[in-house]
């Protein structure tokens, strides 16, 4: 089973919120809609800005908890290189 890591956010440059799931679609529309609790609702982080498909959802739990440690920039650094405008990606999955 494939898996995805991801970086959502509440504006460019703002607070970032880094997961792992194996239905991206489903689970960003979870975070607009607001139906998960904790730190990404807290802090209003609904705009999905990068993300990585995985072949194994191992991989991809192993990539943000490599994620989680990197220092901030770097993250900035990752999303801007591939979304310089910080743009929803979550509208252009289909």
């Amino acid at each position: 089973m494939g898996g995805y890591t991801y970086i959502i956010t509440n504006q460019k440059r703002g607070t970032l919120y880094i997961g792992v799931t194996s239905d991206l679609e489903r689970r960003i529309y979870e975070h607009q809609e607001g139906l998960t609790s904790g730190f990404a609702w807290k802090y209003g982080c609904t705009r999905l800005v990068w993300y990585e498909d995985h072949s194994d959802i191992s991989a991809a739990i192993q990539r943000e908890k490599s994620l989680k440690r990197w220092y901030r920039q770097w993250k900035i650094d990752l999303i801007e290189n591939a979304n310089p405008d910080w743009r929803d990606l979550y509208y252009e999955l289909w």
